[in-house]
């Protein structure tokens, strides 16, 4: 009884640390938003900003709801992701305050609200989601949601075009991207169709080389995903989800089966849907052509990359400094540009911290992943934290140039509802994912324990 006291005592000391390790990077998280935010005020009126406190209590107040709600509903879950959220959105938030003042136009305040509702959209998939097994059982539901959201806004008077992008649809006054949810949808779809059928999946019978390929009934998901994508390219005139949708697919079929052959196969299907795009779509021809040389067309289709590419090199190491640089001659900056925003004000330091978070919150998901005892529930882990590194990745590089602009916003740190919502559900998951692993590791010990 002694080994089994002590033993539970040291697990559940380390686990409880977790959650004041938590609470520390978050009031340490909303120090450095809260200090971002003075600066901003400083630089635009040189003065302390009157509702300093009120800021400073809405984030604290909204971290801490996140964090209460993990103690209560997932309290042995990782400790490191949480606080890396609340960085991000709170950055992000800062950065759309000073762009309010640069283009006159009040984004902030939605963006707060959507904020809010994207913390109560985490305590409530934390609340409803028992076992993530359950989710298992409805693959076939999530599959057929995944596709109505991403087809809804081709039905007529319900999409809604922006950026050449038909990806919105419009209900009254308000509007949101079903895509966003939709990738939720299909990543349980496909975790709990690769999981089903990975045995299949992962048997070669016909050898080209010395690869061993699938039959073609095991590759049909592949063909049906590379149509979908040229599907949605065609009809939607729309590039970043629908590459992130095959990558992470393809990304989630070799992680279950271990074969290389379908890195091979996914990489011809993506290049032959690139070519296949460029000569029959003209959104993904400007793209391409602007990504090779923008300096041919400043004045069209290479004056967004070519301002980008302008802010960056002027931010230099340090940036310009908050509220100090010139966002107006960047397009979008609010949304698929911010990064280039911050790459102006907080230099190569800003932009390097950004990209270290994701890395970091990448990182931790993938952790989440390896610790998990089910294959469903370790591919559900690996495709949300795959989905959101991609969503990064393609933005942040498109920026810079390492890949053709794909109009994606970043997560968690640019303007949009949509996606802060769909994006706090996915961290739920992830949270939930790691508490169950670390509960399991909980009862393993107890029972090592009482062996022992």
């Amino acid at each position: 009884m002694t080994a089994i006291t002590s033993r539970a005592k040291l697990q559940i000391f380390l686990f409880n640390w977790r959650r004041r390790q938590e609470l520390g990077m978050i009031l340490l998280s909303a120090l450095v938003v809260s200090s971002a935010y003075v600066v901003v005020s400083v630089a635009r009126s040189a003065k302390i900003p009157a509702n300093l406190s009120v800021f400073l209590g809405a984030v604290i107040l909204l971290s801490l709801s996140a964090h209460l709600a993990i103690r209560w509903l997932a309290p042995l879950a990782d400790s490191v992701i949480i606080p890396l959220v609340s960085l991000l959105n709170g950055l992000g938030y800062v950065i759309i305050v000073r762009l309010d003042v640069a283009f006159s136009k009040p984004f902030a305040p939605y963006q707060a609200a959507w904020t809010a509702i994207g913390v109560f959209a985490f305590i409530l998939t934390l609340l409803v989601l028992k076992n993530l097994r359950d989710l298992d059982r409805y693959r076939y539901l999530f599959g057929l949601t995944g596709f109505i959201l991403l087809l809804s806004p081709l039905v007529p008077k319900l999409g809604l075009r922006e950026n050449g992008a038909l990806l919105w649809i419009h209900i009254g006054s308000y509007s949101f991207q079903p895509v966003e949810i939709a990738k939720l949808c299909f990543v349980i779809f496909f975790a709990s169709y690769l999981s089903q059928n990975k045995e299949m999946l992962s048997t070669g019978t016909v050898r080209i080389g010395r690869l061993f390929f699938p039959d073609l009934r095991a590759l049909a998901p592949v063909g049906i995903i590379w149509l979908v994508t040229m599907a949605i390219m065609g009809l939607e005139d729309d590039i970043g989800f629908a590459l992130m949708f095959f990558v992470v697919f393809i990304a989630m079929i070799w992680i279950a089966t271990g074969k290389y052959s379908y890195l091979v196969i996914g990489a011809i299907l993506f290049v032959g849907a690139m070519f296949a795009g460029y000569h029959l779509f003209p959104q993904v021809a400007e793209r391409m052509t602007a990504w090779r040389d923008p300096f041919k067309y400043p004045n069209t289709i290479g004056y967004q990359p070519i301002q980008a590419m302008i802010a960056m090199a002027s931010g230099g190491l340090a940036g310009t400094g908050l509220g100090l640089g010139h966002p107006s001659f960047i397009p979008v900056a609010n949304s698929d540009f911010i990064y280039a925003v911050i790459g102006e004000e907080l230099g190569l330091f800003g932009t390097t911290a950004i990209a270290s978070a994701f890395l970091i919150l990448i990182g931790s998901g993938l952790r989440v992943a390896i610790s998990a005892r089910s294959d469903f529930v370790k591919l559900l882990v690996t495709g949300m934290t795959l989905t959101l590194g991609f969503q990064s990745i393609f933005i942040m590089a498109g920026i810079v140039r390492l890949l053709p602009l794909t109009g994606i916003t970043l997560p968690f740190v640019s303007y949009g509802g949509s996606s802060l919502v769909a994006n706090y559900i996915l961290v739920a998951i992830l949270i939930k994912a790691s508490d169950e692993a670390n509960n399991k590791r909980l009862i393993k010990g107890y029972i090592s324990s009482f062996a022992a």
